[in-house]
């Protein structure tokens, strides 16, 4: 059967959609489209008709929300359960405040003064889901970009598979989750943020994720100062841009996120830290110097071109136990 892909705009990144079968392309599509208008309409920070904007202002004393959205906070707590608080949902406020409060094709550069929003209390802490019933505090928001896009990436795989039963691979931004057999010799990914990245291409193998974060990407100026979206949940401020990139590979793309994105909060600690996790890791330092953990293949220059048409991204990665990915 022959191997199909789409690609269009979304979330002012771009999603691919591939399957092994060309003839069910069309549907698996459409499956995705329904995916990612439930998580949107759930949980989107930009959009004043999502069901989280609606419903912030009454957080405090509770609200019944869906389950979309229930889960998806629930999934977001223990991602910061697990980074304990390296990964926090609750840095709605903080981030707006660094003037990332529209989506990111909107954001002008400004001269306001950046006035940031800290805490030493971890925020996460102090939200719960009880049931469909959900508590944030008033000095908090929540923000559930990160961990919201992994899991549309692992819903729609898992959706397409159990619905087509066809092999597919879905990236959001870079965010990829796989699920079913893989094309013959696996799935092709170009792992590279940006045209000035190095870059390597891996195998992955069916059923594996991948996620990168990157300091490189979503930027602006603020007072002067350069911005990401990336933030210190205890300074409130965009982290020190130690690496441009992170990626990571798991057998879900919630968990490659997570540990990815909390490497880039962790800094110069962020080698310790996923070693100790035994995460298959590649890192690109901030001068370019490329860090490979936990079984990622030896690197080797590589063509731009990536067979079978899966260029997923310009982000990608892979993760450990036996090996998920060759050079």
């Amino acid at each position: 059967m022959a191997v199909a892909a789409q690609d269009w705009e979304l979330w002012s990144t771009t999603a691919r959609l591939v399957v092994t079968d060309a003839a069910l392309l069309g549907a698996a599509r459409s499956l995705a489209d329904v995916v990612l208008a439930d998580i949107e309409g759930a949980s989107s920070r930009f959009n004043a008709d999502s069901e989280l904007r609606r419903v912030t202002g009454e957080l405090t004393r509770g609200v019944e929300v869906s389950d979309t959205l229930a889960g998806l906070v629930r999934h977001a707590l223990g991602a910061a359960a697990s980074t304990d608080g390296l990964v926090d949902p609750t840095l709605g406020r903080a981030v707006s405040a660094a003037g990332y409060d529209r989506d990111i094709r909107l954001i002008e550069d400004d001269h306001t003064v950046f006035r940031a929003v800290s805490s030493a209390r971890p925020g996460w802490k102090s939200v719960s889901v009880v049931g469909n019933t959900l508590r944030v505090p008033r000095h908090r928001e929540l923000d559930l970009g990160a961990t919201a896009k992994a899991v549309a990436a692992d819903t729609i795989a898992a959706t397409v598979r159990r619905e087509l039963g066809c092999g597919v691979l879905v990236s959001l931004g870079g965010d990829i989750a796989t699920a079913g057999p893989a094309p013959e010799g696996g799935w092709q990914v170009l792992v590279r943020d940006s045209e000035a990245d190095p870059a390597a291409r891996v195998t992955l193998r069916e059923g594996m994720a991948v996620a990168t974060s990157s300091t490189q990407g979503r930027r602006w100026l603020k007072n002067g100062r350069a911005q990401h979206h990336i933030l210190n949940p205890r300074t409130g401020v965009p982290v020190e841009p130690v690496w441009r990139t992170v990626t990571i590979a798991a057998t879900s793309c919630l968990d490659a996120n997570t540990l990815s994105t909390a490497a880039i909060v962790c800094g110069s600690g962020a080698v310790q830290w996923l070693r100790a996790r035994g995460a298959c890791a590649r890192l690109v330092h901030s001068d370019g110097d490329i860090t490979v953990l936990g079984g990622w293949p030896a690197e080797h220059p590589v063509a731009v071109s990536v067979a079978v048409g899966v260029t997923a991204g310009v982000r990608a990665g892979v993760r450990a136990g036996a090996p998920a990915v060759a050079s």
